[in-house]
């Protein structure tokens, strides 16, 4: 694999890798890229891998090398700390922050500033994860005066690029890069700097992540976030006035009113009816429009130009374009749909097709992409990321895991449970996981496809075993994972999160058992949408589509088990489709050779049982 990365990265060329788990795909990238004499990007899937590399595998390196590497780190803004809202903040603490709770969240942080030289967020293991105190001192672009800022030159911002700008190594992460990259699209200045290659590690998850960029997504809580920092910056900045207040409360009054149009049905809903909704609720709509535009006015009136105003008038315009956007473009390459999550109400536009926003912008443009994961093939094929990703023109190559899954891993489908569309499948799965767990004495993940699924199951499996039982979603990721590791026979049930990126190695994880193949939500607007532009194609959009991606996934959710060469463990799929379907043929010709039972009493004997 390093001598193809280094072959990629001299011919610049494009280059896609499927690396197996043990096979050290991390040292297979990074050695070429520190020996290329060029600048590279390696972005990753994760922040938590992005710190891997920078604090563990770099370090090793400059041993291995004898001399220290020009390399660092880049996230989002919103994980750096903004020294002037600190400062801001601590003049009027009673103003910006609400109860004890905060004000002490806030002192962890302001005694933290003078002691950090990267103000990054991870650094602050002592703050709780949900403080809504980060939010209102972090450094994200939305109140940003840049230069004109009294601690530019000391912004840890400022430094992040000045490190970035002498580096030869930038690691970032997906969500980043391509922000960045839809920036730079649009003539705004992106923060990353100019750079030869880029290397994506965990490359599987692109697709989604490039919808998010290259989309558009507006929502009510934005209105509330900028109504808030408005206020708080006429206060401080002492240009508060009972009309702008009555403006401000006017814009989300009318933000309110329009986003409530769209329903109270929790989930994702497509949205087709754009002419109707026009001509029904026009007056709603033009209100909406019409305060964010006096709103915006409004800003640019304020006495002395305060250089904190700008950035907020740019956030009104930018709403008002968003819900333009939603609701009169009749662009045919994006699928416009609904979320409703709790208070908030988000309307996006999603692109349909990546692929050619990917070749025009990233794949021409870059002379060398180099895509590597663990979960590329389906079937030993690269033709499904190719065609998603508008890859076309690229190497390949397969480097098998080291592992020996057939002696290691045992793959156990029980036959005698129903279809998992059955209404009774939860009860039935229950079951079957309680004598499981019994056999592996816990040391378990359960991953499901669905969060109300998870719940169901843990609830019941709860009351029938006495290990020790962590529940997605009742404490932080990164604090449950510890917790797992540390706690003899303890059992984890979580969802999607935990299907990649996780690394437990040892007999602690001696079973993942995973509920259903992880086919998409077929109602999903996005999945529709691509679905039907593949039919619309000529292709089967379940052969063609749905499958290839549950492949994937499966290979990932499997892939948390075996870790290292000395690593045992069953792997245990609910499902029974995959041997009573055609297709399921293709899940098992996507996964590693694993030894393959439907008798329970093989699980025993692997575990060693005489019960």
């Amino acid at each position: 694999m390093a001598r193809a990365v280094a072959s990629a990265l001299e011919e610049r060329r494009h280059l896609i890798v499927e690396a197996g788990t043990g096979t050290g795909k991390t040292m297979a990238y990074l050695i070429p890229a520190i020996l290329s004499n060029k600048r590279v990007i390696v972005s990753t899937g994760t922040k938590n891998l992005q710190e891997q590399l920078f604090f563990k595998d770099i370090p090793m390196l400059e041993t291995v090398f004898g001399r220290p590497l020009k390399v660092t780190y880049m996230k989002g803004r919103a994980n750096y700390l903004c020294r002037q809202k600190v400062e801001d903040a601590g003049r009027q603490e009673t103003a910006w922050l609400e109860g004890m709770g905060e004000v002490t969240d806030f002192r962890i942080i302001r005694d933290w500033m003078p002691g950090t030289e990267m103000g990054d967020r991870s650094e602050l293991r002592n703050l709780p994860e949900a403080s809504p105190v980060w939010m209102k001192v972090d450094a994200r672009r939305e109140r940003c005066t840049g230069q004109k800022c009294g601690h530019f030159e000391n912004c840890f911002i400022t430094a992040m690029m000045r490190r970035a700008a002498d580096s030869d190594i930038i690691i970032v992460n997906h969500h980043l890069f391509f922000a960045d990259l839809a920036v730079k699209q649009e003539d705004f200045g992106g923060i990353i700097p100019r750079y030869d290659a880029v290397i994506f590690d965990e490359a599987h998850e692109i697709e989604d992540v490039v919808g998010q960029y290259f989309g558009a997504s507006v929502s009510n809580l934005q209105i509330h976030d900028l109504a808030r920092d408005i206020l708080d910056l006429a206060r401080r900045k002492e240009f508060h006035t009972n009309s702008l207040e009555d403006i401000v409360r006017s814009v989300v009054a009318a933000g309110e009113r329009f986003f409530s149009l769209f329903g109270e049905i929790e989930g994702r809903s497509s949205f087709r009816e754009h002419s109707t909704f026009l001509a029904n609720f026009s007056e709603q709509y033009g209100g909406a429009l019409a305060a964010l535009e006096m709103l915006a006015t409004q800003l640019q009136l304020v006495q002395g130009a305060v250089d904190e105003t700008i950035p907020l008038h740019r956030r009104a315009k930018s709403l008002q374009d968003g819900i333009k956007f939603f609701l009169e473009s009749k662009d045919p390459r994006y699928v416009f749909w609904v979320e409703k999550r709790g208070r908030g109400t988000h309307l996006q536009a999603t692109p349909i097709d990546v692929s050619t926003i990917l070749t025009e912008k990233l794949f021409d443009e870059v002379p060398t992409t180099i895509l590597t994961s663990a979960t590329l093939a389906v079937a030993g094929e690269f033709e499904f990321l190719k065609k998603r990703l508008g890859l076309n023109f690229a190497r390949t190559l397969v480097v098998d895991s080291p592992f020996d899954f057939q002696k290691q891993a045992l793959l156990y489908i029980p036959q005698h449970l129903p279809d998992p569309r059955n209404a009774g499948f939860s009860q039935h799965a229950s079951r079957e996981i309680v004598k499981l767990l019994r056999l592996s004495e816990g040391r378990a993940f359960c991953l499901f496809t669905s969060n109300r699924q998870m719940r169901v199951v843990y609830e019941s499996v709860g009351m029938e075993v006495d290990y020790p039982l962590l529940l997605q979603g009742t404490k932080p990721r990164n604090v449950l994972l510890d917790e797992f590791r540390s706690t003899p026979n303890a059992v984890l049930f979580a969802t999607s999160s935990f299907w990649q990126g996780v690394d437990v190695q040892g007999e602690q994880l001696s079973m993942v058992i995973i509920d259903k193949l992880p086919f998409a939500v077929p109602t999903d607007p996005v999945v529709q949408a691509r679905s039907n532009q593949v039919e619309e194609s000529g292709g089967k959009p379940f052969y063609d589509y749905q499958i290839p991606q549950a492949a994937i996934a499966l290979k990932q959710g499997f892939g948390r088990l075996i870790r290292s060469k000395s690593d045992r463990g069953v792997l245990v799929l609910l499902d029974t489709r995959i041997t009573a379907q055609r297709y399921g043929q293709i899940f098992f010709d996507s996964l590693p050779d694993y030894g393959f039972t439907t008798d329970i009493l093989e699980v025993e004997r692997f575990f060693g049982c005489t019960k």
